[in-house]
Formats: structure tokens, C-alpha cells, sequence
């Protein structure tokens, strides 16, 4: 359990999970970034038997609430989704101009030797803040603050405007990532 006091105790139930990247670098600043964290999440959807229901991307971190279908696992999703996200987005600060280059490998590369986790590079946090959303008004509380992150961050002024959110879904307009709206 990584040491986490939050974690997954019924691998089906519907989880609020915060992922976060380490010393919480403001690594998700370019499209490139952030469209593998989309393609990622949209194939876990269709693919690996994930529903999701909200998430929103910022700068240094996500949330989600999300389940796993059987008979998938939900800590199966989240390894297989932290590790290919975690290689894809590492091959491509190596590839593209990315003038902090160095300095995030150096972070990646830091955080893979002292937590003896990872081969070259840690990009996320071992824990997922797993909060079990067993009840209708806790789902809800959850939902309104994954919404309202980019409003409080004062990156939008509503909610429904950041891309990066399932929020539009919730306002009626179609969003970049395949949810279910509960």
C-alpha cells in the first residue's frame, strides 16, 4: 500500500484517486503532456474495463472518480495507467524542446534512485489518495471539488470553460475524456 492510509480496500467500488507528481512538478504545461494523460484515461475506458465519472487534469497533478469492471482491478488499472503514462511522457521530454529537460530528468531520475521504485525515472507518487465514494453526497462533494479546482486555481472562471475537466460533461457539452454521468 506504499504507505498510503488512503488506499483501495474493494477493488470495485467507485474511488476518488488523486495522482500526483513527485516534489509536485507543474510538468502537465504542454498539449503534448497533457493529451497522453486523455489518451491514456479514454483507453483504460474502452479497453481495460475503467468507468470514470469525473476528472480533472492540472499542472502537477489529477483526480478522478472512477471503478473498475470485473473483472478487472481497480490498483490493476492505476499500476498499468501510472506506468505506461509515466514512460510515454518521459519519452517525450526527451524528444521535443522542452527547456527544463535536464532539470525534470534530473527530478525523474532523483526520485528513481532514492525510492528504489522505479529503473530511471519516478514521474508519480506511489500513493493515489484512494477515498471510497460509498454514499451519494460524498460522490457528489467529490465531483464539485475535482470541477471547481481550475476555478479555485483561478485558471477558469467557471468551471464548465477548462478543457481538462469533465465539467463540461456535467454542463451538457461532450468533454476530451469518455465518462459516465452518474
Amino acid at each position: 500500500m506504499s504507505g498510503d492510509r488512503y488506499f483501495i480496500t474493494d477493488q470495485h467500488a467507485t474511488y476518488f484517486l488523486t495522482f500526483t507528481v513527485v516534489e509536485w512538478i507543474d510538468i502537465f504545461t504542454r498539449p503534448e503532456y497533457k493529451q497522453v494523460i486523455v489518451d491514456s484515461l479514454n483507453y483504460c475506458i474502452a479497453e481495460k474495463g475503467l468507468e470514470c465519472y469525473g476528472w480533472v487534469l492540472m499542472t502537477n497533478h489529477m483526480h478522478l472518480i472512477v471503478r473498475a469492471i470485473p473483472p478487472a482491478t481497480l490498483s490493476g488499472i492505476i499500476r498499468d495507467y501510472k506506468k505506461f503514462t509515466s514512460k510515454k511522457l518521459l519519452e517525450i521530454i526527451q524528444t521535443i524542446p522542452e527547456s527544463r529537460r535536464d532539470w525534470l530528468l534530473r527530478k525523474f531520475g532523483y526520485w528513481a534512485n532514492s525510492t528504489g521504485r522505479a529503473e530511471n525515472y519516478k514521474l508519480w507518487t506511489d500513493d493515489n489518495h484512494a477515498i471510497n465514494l460509498d454514499n451519494s453526497n460524498l460522490f457528489k462533494q467529490k465531483l464539485d471539488y475535482i470541477h471547481e479546482n481550475p476555478v479555485r486555481q483561478q485558471i477558469v472562471a467557471y468551471a464548465q470553460d477548462y478543457i481538462f475537466s469533465s465539467a463540461s460533461d456535467y454542463a451538457g457539452k461532450k468533454g476530451l475524456v469518455d465518462i459516465i454521468i452518474d
